[in-house]
């Protein structure tokens, strides 16, 4: 099994090209399900995750294909994907093949949208908490669809079609307002959705959809109208920049001192992480060609957050600034009101020296002068991250194991980072 070792103490210098977002790229996919004409999504970020979901949208019918490399095309540039559905062969998305990826459950939506009916394994546990699928379902059912619970698996029916409604979600719901947008597309009638999730992320498959012949508007808004149209059609359309990938390595800078231009990203994607990290004591700007971060020699303030839906702090960045507090001039806290267990970091970073101290949803981070290299174990994707950020300032020499979750959301992490001066590699086997 792969992992990754980093000598800690190098300032990082130089440019990071900030890849295509997993977060817009996996709706993006699912939505090619609802045409069978060809969906071609540019700056696709090359992921673990992007490829198991090509092997669960296979199952569907789904033809996939990627242009090869173009003259004068820089190594770490996103890749061009060809989908069509031309026939939907299987309407069922089996246990083996859900279970891998949560976001694979979507395809409920234009499954059922598309053919009448979808049957969909329940994604099952999740390491950072229960993620129920119960606002998903919700939506659907305001759409007309008949849901039942079958020995695992949702098995949902509208054989008449399904027809515009009301959707008010209890709370911001990112996977909710996906799946509604995609339904609704194709839904007879008009469809509002209030207390819609306002994420970049929602509004680039928005966009796609509107290129493909939907009738949205507001998206990115907390209130969404869609008309329903009878069909869909191709269409090109290119993944918004990562934010969160953005964001984590602007906190590796804040973290180690240095000088970085995160290129293709505007600070509008990550506002607010940005002026966390300010406050911190990183210096941000922007540009034509980017966000530029810096950190001189002078030290790291203490910050307290609390993770909240766009435009608010993330919280896929939470576990990435919690690193970089352990090694504030203070006490900071943190507070997750997102997902819970979404902690199981704290463990392993105080295993390179960390201060940390829980209270319910709550994280009490009391920075230390130095952290020390020792083996960690990744927990999940964004975890995984802190444990690289935290080695990348720490003395010695860090391993971070079970890296196949770093491999699921981060495209080519630490060839990135040791082109801006990081002593970082992969050790295979």
């Amino acid at each position: 099994m792969d992992r990754i070792q980093i000598r800690g103490g190098a300032k990082l210098q130089g440019v990071i090209p900030v890849s295509g977002a997993k977060n817009a790229a996996l709706p993006l996919m699912i939505a090619s399900l609802l045409t069978d004409q060809t969906l071609t999504l540019e700056n696709l970020p090359r992921l673990a995750d992007v490829s198991q979901l090509v092997r669960i949208l296979g199952n569907h019918g789904v033809d996939y294909s990627v242009d090869g490399k173009r003259l004068g095309e820089e190594a770490m540039a996103g890749q061009t994907a060809h989908l069509r559905a031309s026939a939907i062969v299987d309407t069922t998305a089996p246990y083996d093949l859900v279970s891998r990826m949560r976001a694979s459950f979507w395809v409920v939506a234009p499954l059922l949208a598309r053919m009448g009916e979808a049957r969909v394994s329940l994604p099952g546990g999740c390491a950072i908490g229960t993620r129920p699928v119960d606002l998903l379902l919700m939506a659907l059912e305001k759409l007309g669809a008949e849901i039942a619970i079958e020995n695992g698996y949702v098995v949902a029916r509208a054989p008449k079609g399904l027809c515009g409604g009301e959707i008010v979600f209890p709370k911001v719901t990112v996977g909710g307002t996906h799946v509604a947008m995609m339904a609704a597309a194709l839904a007879h009638g008009s469809t509002l959705i209030s207390n819609a999730a306002r994420e970049p992320e929602v509004k680039d498959l928005a966009d796609c959809l509107n290129k493909m012949g939907a009738r949205i508007k507001g998206a990115g808004s907390s209130t969404i109208e869609i008309v329903g149209v009878a069909r869909l059609d191709g269409a090109r359309h290119r993944v918004l920049p990562d934010r969160i990938e953005a964001g984590t390595y602007a906190t590796a800078v804040a973290m180690t001192g240095g000088d970085i231009l995160l290129e293709g990203v505007q600070p509008d994607l990550f506002q607010e992480a940005l002026d966390v990290l300010s406050q911190a004591g990183a210096h941000v700007s922007s540009d034509n060609r980017g966000v530029r971060v810096t950190r001189n020699g002078s030290g790291i303030a203490p910050v307290d957050i609390s993770t909240a839906p766009f435009p608010g702090f993330p919280t896929d960045l939470q576990a990435q600034f919690m690193a970089l507090m352990t090694r504030a001039r203070g006490v900071s806290r943190i507070t997750e009101t997102i997902f819970e267990n979404r902690f199981m970091h704290v463990q392993e970073l105080a295993r390179l020296g960390a201060r940390i101290k829980l209270e319910g949803d709550t994280a009490i981070v009391e920075g230390v002068d130095r952290l020390a290299g020792a083996p960690v174990m990744a927990t999940d994707l964004r975890a995984s991250v802190s444990l690289v950020i935290a080695a990348l300032a720490a003395e010695g020499e860090t391993t971070v194991n079970r890296v196949y979750h770093l491999d699921r959301g981060f495209e080519r992490l630490e060839h990135k980072l040791a082109a801006c001066g990081a002593d970082i590699e992969r050790i295979s086997g």
